[in-house]
């Protein structure tokens, strides 16, 4: 793939014709994560680096939560069945590029990540960490299904059904969906034309 073909078109379609540094490398570290998973499918691509677009607010770099929680169950020690825990003394809001929720969900990713997500949910904020979270989470990576929510990748883009509006069920029911379908499009193309120049 000719990298700068494609940082040119997504650039006129989805960033005003400008990407920042920073938009870029957070473009290059999900490209690497695509690539240490084996995802060749320019589909399942497109529709990561749109969720990436949407959930990040176009920065394309691992944010976290505004309000950290607060108001939500997952803002206050409580686990997915409402039982309380007191250790780890840290609070399991919305991070990274998908925004990991929750303390099992943090617990079950570092596991098989390999990484101690529990013990240090920030870093789910560093970019290589979290462009890893989102593959793994999206995809039947590792752990052979969706992490998230039970479905992936492989449900809505395979050689019978290409579905950007219901693939958004991934991460978040129907939420958003037309809008990041129409993102998906945008990065498809620019993924496509960067393939054959």
């Amino acid at each position: 793939m000719n990298k700068q073909q494609f940082f040119n078109e997504i650039a006129k379609s989805l960033f005003n014709g400008k990407l920042t540094r920073s938009q870029k490398s957070g473009m290059e570290y999900k490209l690497t994560a695509f690539d240490m998973f084996n995802i060749s499918d320019n589909r399942r691509r497109a529709y990561m680096l749109a969720t990436s677009y949407h959930e990040t607010g176009r920065r394309m770099q691992p944010v976290e939560e505004i309000g950290c929680g607060a108001g939500k169950p997952y803002g206050k020690k409580f686990r997915c069945d409402a039982t309380r825990y007191s250790l780890p003394d840290k609070l399991y809001y919305g991070r990274g590029d998908v925004q990991l929720t929750w303390y099992e969900n943090y617990e079950r990713m570092g596991r098989i990540l390999d990484l101690p997500l529990l013990e240090y949910p920030e870093l789910a904020l560093d970019a290589e960490v979290s462009a890893l979270i989102m593959v793994e989470g999206m995809t039947r990576g590792l752990s052979k299904k969706g992490d998230f929510t039970g479905v992936s990748l492989d449900n809505y883009f395979n050689p019978r059904r290409d579905d950007p509006f219901n693939a958004r069920r991934i991460i978040n029911g129907l939420d958003q969906a037309d809008k990041i379908a129409g993102y998906y499009y945008k990065f498809l193309f620019a993924l496509e034309r960067a393939e054959f120049n």
